[in-house]
């Protein structure tokens, strides 16, 4: 999409309507971050003990990624970082599905879509996390996939992004965003909102911080302003939340959930947690049991190095972003790619350089800053328990790192996960 097709001026924010198979409620799998954080506290002993552990079940479901080539042992040999995609399915499992009324006994019970899509960048040394969540309603073209009744589907050149995994499951959307970003994904995995229940409850829950009131009749949501723990079906109802908060659209349901997503880092990191190894294990177990991975996930060894490696990384390297979009002008419910923007960042990342925000919170509107919260003391990295591979040598040398900070621009939105952030809900005194 060009810029002339909406100015920079003109930057406006869809209030994303709802495919024929709905969902909103899938929005929960930003709760993703959770398998994300997993990997960030649980490396060491407990992490590899669960890992080695569970591999039966995490690998039962695992799936190749189309022309995706040999992962090498060795994490270090990966030039220009690690890529992993997340994703969140919203398929109607027996434990659940009554929780959900129609979308699980109406019309549209069948069939599933990735609703949540997030890239995880981990960079080469020094190590830092870049979470790049996916709009449901982007629009983009999707290539050639294959799905699992064997069926080819022919490459669209434009078509909703959460509707890949219907054309062949998690490598049909990692091809996607692959072609997107430009860059290679080796590592994916799929987790369902039964998941990420489970999941959230194996913590204890998450506190979340609420600005202005929620009340969403479609969620079921009516919450006072204030701090709340959520856990169980409350926290779904939080994640999946569009309506409550914000200006009512897609984007601003992001952002509510990346509040979510920095608290839940830092309770994952907190003595709370870390200082309790059967919560650890607990956490790490249900994980693996509820993630279905790619197959170059599943040796054991691997997902430590991959906890090793990001385990330490301070708060304010841990950056989460929104993809940069413009409204579509054929369709103000759904998003266009903003290439320009989303260039700069994908530069950045390959320059292996800090990132600075300079753009809002959030697009829609979903988060504001929390006025009571105390800065967060600066944090020092403990030596890891296990040793970060080093780089071997290679033709194509990753770029040396540097202090300096690459400023992205004004149209990309994000936190890390420094910031206290606050829903912004529709519910005003």
């Amino acid at each position: 999409m060009s810029k002339t097709t909406t100015p920079r001026g003109q930057r406006t924010v869809a209030r994303h309507g709802r495919l024929s198979s709905p969902g909103p409620f899938a929005q929960l799998f930003r709760g993703l971050a959770i398998v994300l954080a997993v990997v960030l506290v649980a490396g060491g002993a407990v992490f590899a003990y669960a890992a080695i552990d569970l591999t039966r079940s995490f690998t039962a479901d695992a799936v190749d990624l189309k022309g995706q080539p040999a992962v090498p042992p060795d994490l270090g040999e990966l030039k220009g970082g690690v890529n992993l995609l997340l994703i969140g399915t919203d398929e109607c499992e027996p434990d659940f599905a009554q929780l959900f009324g129609d979308r699980c006994s109406g019309d549209d019970a069948e069939g599933n879509l990735n609703d949540v899509n997030m890239l995880v960048h981990i960079s080469d040394n020094p190590r830092r996390v870049t979470v790049i969540s996916f709009p449901r309603d982007l629009m983009v073209p999707i290539p050639s996939c294959t799905d699992e009744d064997g069926n080819v589907n022919s490459a669209m050149s434009k078509q909703q992004i959460n509707s890949a995994y219907l054309y062949g499951g998690l490598s049909c959307v990692a091809s996607t965003i692959s072609d997107l970003s430009g860059l290679e994904i080796p590592f994916a995995a799929k987790v369902s909102f039964g998941g990420v229940i489970n999941i959230t409850d194996a913590i204890g829950g998450v506190d979340v911080c609420i600005a202005n009131g929620i009340k969403d009749p479609y969620t079921g949501i009516d919450w006072p302003a204030g701090m709340r723990q959520v856990k169980g079906l409350d926290a779904l109802q939080f994640l999946r939340t569009r309506h409550g908060v914000g200006d009512g659209g897609d984007l601003g349901r992001i952002s509510n959930q990346q509040q979510y997503m920095s608290r839940l880092a830092n309770k994952l990191k907190s003595q709370e947690v870390l200082s309790n190894p059967a919560t650890l294990y607990k956490l790490a177990s249900t994980a693996l049991r509820n993630v279905d991975p790619s197959t170059s996930l599943t040796n054991p060894l691997t997902l430590v190095q991959i906890a090793s490696a990001v385990k330490d990384v301070p708060f304010d390297d841990i950056v989460f972003i929104q993809y940069p979009t413009y409204t579509d002008p054929y369709d103000a419910n759904r998003v266009v790619p903003d290439y320009e923007d989303a260039d700069t960042l994908w530069a950045a990342l390959a320059a292996n350089q800090p990132l600075e925000l300079s753009g809002n919170l959030s697009d829609g509107d979903g988060v504001v800053v929390d006025e009571n919260a105390t800065p967060a003391p600066a944090e020092t990295p403990a030596p890891s328990e296990t040793a970060t591979p080093e780089a071997t040598d290679s033709a194509e040398p990753t770029p040396a790192p540097t202090s300096s900070a690459i400023a992205l621009p004004s149209g990309i939105a994000g936190q890390t996960a420094a910031q206290a952030t606050c829903s912004n809900g529709n519910v005003r005194e």
